[in-house]
């Protein structure tokens, strides 16, 4: 079992086959009967997504990719990154892999030279993530989308929660300014929210 680590757009194509068919089991594509979503990258290329893979034996058993840009937040700018597309296989959920995954994720933002790591997830996932060693974050609401049409994640019939790890010694050091604020990401429209 190895984690495999490249651009999303360079992911080997039996590979990436494989991430779009966990990612559609995940998040059907549209109504019964339409087309596949096509093969190519799924996320805005300008947030440069790196896909990590947990592949055994040529099977990808887990996948995600982690997408950054500059935010500014309290008046000052950090590089940031953000979770998206995190799927485990279904017959091999509960193993560990998923958390393997986003763990490593984190060490992999960590390294790159990142300030921060922040992303949203579903309120029961909290615990799951937190495992893997992100920190939640009360009160803070991710907007995503752009400036003009923003996206946040406390709008309707959400319930999701924000998630941070702080890598920088700016970052640890300014982390009160996160909990309960607005946290603009602005990713983007293909990329609504990271």
């Amino acid at each position: 079992m190895q984690i495999v680590t490249c651009p999303e757009a360079a992911t080997p194509p039996d590979l990436r086959t494989q991430v779009r068919e966990l990612q559609d089991q995940a998040w059907p594509p549209g109504p019964a009967g339409s087309p596949p979503a096509p093969p190519g990258p799924v996320h805005d290329p300008a947030l440069q997504p790196l896909s990590l893979l947990l592949v055994d034996d040529g099977r990808v058993l887990a996948a995600l990719d982690i997408l950054t840009k500059d935010i500014e937040h309290a008046g000052r700018r950090y590089a940031a990154g953000g979770l998206s597309t995190v799927v485990t296989r279904q017959d091999v959920r509960g193993r560990g892999h998923g958390r393997r995954l986003v763990g490593q994720a984190r060490a992999t933002m960590a390294a790159r030279g990142l300030d921060l790591g922040l992303f949203t997830c579903d309120r029961p996932l909290r615990s799951f993530y937190e495992s893997a060693g992100w920190q939640h974050l009360p009160g803070a609401v991710l907007v995503g989308g752009t400036a003009q049409a923003p996206f946040p994640s406390d709008r309707p019939g959400f319930d999701k929660v924000t998630m941070a790890g702080f890598f920088s010694p700016r970052a640890l050091r300014d982390r009160a300014a996160f909990p309960g604020s607005r946290i603009a990401v602005h990713p983007g429209d293909i990329d609504a929210l990271w």
